[in-house]
């Protein structure tokens, strides 16, 4: 399985033979549903909170007498029935999101969707991307070598190792997300569009450990 390797002008520079095992897998739906909801829920952050009747202010006398007034029994104004009560099965911060996803699992769905994304002619092959200072100039006219212009979840920028001035020149592109290839996680992958893979050789070394 070859596929074409090209340069930061966007024009073919070589070719690259990929294994089976990494880009040619077959699809999976249950298990990446299964990873990226799994790891979308340990990444929540979770702020929303309400108080219940123990925790409003106030309500600690009894409204009136049990009996004798003819109006319904209460024992506190701060029931949730009342206004200005607590609030019933509202959400509450201390909730537990997190999934335990198993390392295998993981490692499986990202390469099942690098496969899926070759498939679909999603990813690309770049021989080198290093630039000297942060330019975003530099990173404009290579995306738009590619012809990258999405507006939102354009691409991800896959490094081989991290270069501090490359990612900074992508920084500016909120459509482009740049990182290291070792971080490339099922969701990363998932949200972008397309997949720009830079120093194949290397990249596919690092891949085959998560085999």
């Amino acid at each position: 399985m070859d596929a074409k390797i090209y340069n930061t002008q966007g024009k073919e520079a070589g070719k690259i033979s990929l294994p089976e095992n990494i880009f040619g897998l077959p699809w999976n739906a249950d298990l990446v549903h299964q990873v990226v909801v799994s790891m979308q829920s340990n990444s929540r952050s979770n702020v929303a909170h309400v108080k219940d009747r123990g925790e409003v202010h106030g309500g600690g006398r009894k409204p009136w007498q049990q009996k004798g007034t003819g109006r319904a029994r209460h024992g506190s104004s701060r029931s949730p029935i009342w206004k200005g009560g607590g609030v019933a099965h509202g959400p509450r911060n201390e909730k537990n999101f997190a999934r335990k996803i198993n390392q295998k699992m993981r490692q499986k769905a990202l390469l099942v969707l690098l496969s899926r994304k070759y498939r679909d002619g999603e990813v690309v092959f770049v021989d080198a991307l290093s630039y000297e200072a942060p330019k975003a100039k530099n990173a404009k006219e290579f995306l738009s070598a590619f012809n990258i212009t999405k507006k939102k979840n354009a691409a991800f920028i896959a490094l081989p190792s991290r270069h501090v001035p490359t990612l900074k020149s992508f920084r500016n592109f909120s459509n482009i997300e740049a990182g290291e290839l070792q971080n490339l996680n099922p969701v990363s992958v998932l949200n972008k569009k397309q997949l720009v893979i830079v120093d194949p050789k290397i990249a596919l070394e690092i891949l085959a450990k998560k085999i």
